[in-house]
C-alpha cells in the first residue's frame, strides 16, 4: 500500500479545470497543520466547507463529515480512495485540497445538478409550520436553497479564514431575516424574494457570475466624488459602486433605476444621477473616459 501511495495522489490530484480557467503554475499553498490532527481537520473545514446555506453540517473530524468532505471534493466512490480515517486517507485528502486551494475552479450554477430534489437540509429534521418546513413543500423554493447552498460554498471556497467567519456570520443574520418571513401574507414569495437577493448578493460580491465594467464616473466635477460602477449578470440584476472607502450593493428596480440601503442610481444617455446616503443631494456623473 506504501508503493502504491504516491500514484494515488497523483490520480486524486490530477487537475480538472472550467472552460477558460488555467492552473497557475507558480501558485503556493501554505502549510497545513500535520495530517489527520485536529487542527487538520479544521483546516480541511475552512477550505472545503461541509455545511450548507443553513449552517447545518457534521462535526469536524466526524465519519458523517469525512464522507461529505468525499462528496464536496468528488471523491465518493473512488475506488481507489483509501478507508477512511486511515492516515493515507488523509494524506489522499489533504493533497486534493492543495490542489483545490491553488488552483480553484470557475463555480457554475450547473455544476450543481447532481444534488437531489429537495432542499439543502434534512427535511426530517424541520419544525412543522416554520419557514424551513414550507421550503421542503415547495419544489420551487427547494430549487432556490440548493443553488444558494451551492453558490455560498464557491463563495467560501473563494475567501480566508476571517472572510469566511464574516461570510458565516452574514449568512446567519440573513437565514433569520428569511425565517421572518411567517410574518408574512405571503409567506412563499417572501421568501422566494430573500433567496433572489441573496443569491444576486452572492454572486456579486464574491464574483461568481460575468461583470460588465469597472466603470468610472466623474460627479459634480469633483475629483472626491468619482465612483467606480460595476455591473453584474444576476437576476434581479446587481451592481457595485464603491466611492471612495465606501461601497453599496444596488439591485435593479428597472434597467435604468438601481437602489442599495441608502443608495440610488439612476441612468440615461450615458449619464448617471447618484445619491449617496440618506438624504443626500443628487449629483450628476458624466463617464471618465478610459486613458
Amino acid at each position: 500500500m506504501i508503493r502504491l501511495l504516491p500514484l494515488l495522489l497523483v490520480l486524486l490530484t490530477a487537475p480538472t479545470f472550467a472552460s477558460g480557467a488555467r492552473a497557475d503554475a507558480h501558485a503556493t499553498v501554505p502549510s497545513p497543520p500535520q495530517v489527520c490532527t485536529p487542527a487538520w481537520y479544521h483546516w480541511v473545514d475552512r477550505n472545503v466547507s461541509t455545511r450548507d446555506a443553513q449552517q447545518h453540517g457534521p462535526d469536524v473530524g466526524s465519519p458523517e463529515w469525512q464522507s461529505a468532505l468525499e462528496f464536496r471534493l468528488g471523491l465518493r466512490g473512488n475506488a481507489n480512495l483509501p478507508a477512511r480515517g486511515s492516515k493515507a486517507w488523509c494524506q489522499a485528502i489533504d493533497a486534493r485540497v492543495r490542489q483545490r486551494i491553488a488552483t480553484p475552479k470557475i463555480a457554475t450554477t450547473k455544476d450543481a445538478k447532481h444534488v437531489s430534489n429537495g432542499p439543502s437540509f434534512d427535511c426530517a429534521k424541520v419544525q412543522p409550520g416554520s419557514i424551513e418546513a414550507l421550503i421542503c413543500r415547495e419544489p420551487a423554493l427547494s430549487d432556490l436553497d440548493r443553488k444558494l447552498t451551492f453558490l455560498y460554498t464557491a463563495a467560501s471556497n473563494k475567501v480566508d479564514a476571517r472572510m469566511q467567519a464574516q461570510l458565516r456570520a452574514e449568512q446567519r443574520g440573513w437565514i433569520k431575516g428569511r425565517d421572518d418571513c411567517w410574518k408574512s401574507d405571503d409567506r412563499p414569495s417572501c421568501v422566494r424574494s430573500a433567496y433572489l437577493q441573496r443569491i444576486a448578493e452572492l454572486e456579486a460580491r464574491y464574483r461568481l457570475v460575468p461583470s460588465k465594467g469597472p466603470q468610472t464616473y466623474a460627479c459634480d466635477g469633483q475629483r472626491a466624488n468619482n465612483v467606480v460602477v460595476t455591473f453584474f449578470e444576476t437576476r434581479p440584476r446587481t451592481l457595485i459602486a464603491e466611492r471612495g472607502d465606501q461601497t453599496s450593493l444596488m439591485f435593479a428596480e428597472s434597467p435604468e433605476i438601481y437602489r442599495g440601503r441608502n443608495e440610488r442610481i439612476v441612468l440615461r444617455d450615458g449619464r448617471m444621477t447618484l445619491v449617496w446616503g440618506h438624504g443626500a443631494a443628487p449629483m450628476h456623473c458624466e463617464i471618465v473616459p478610459p486613458r
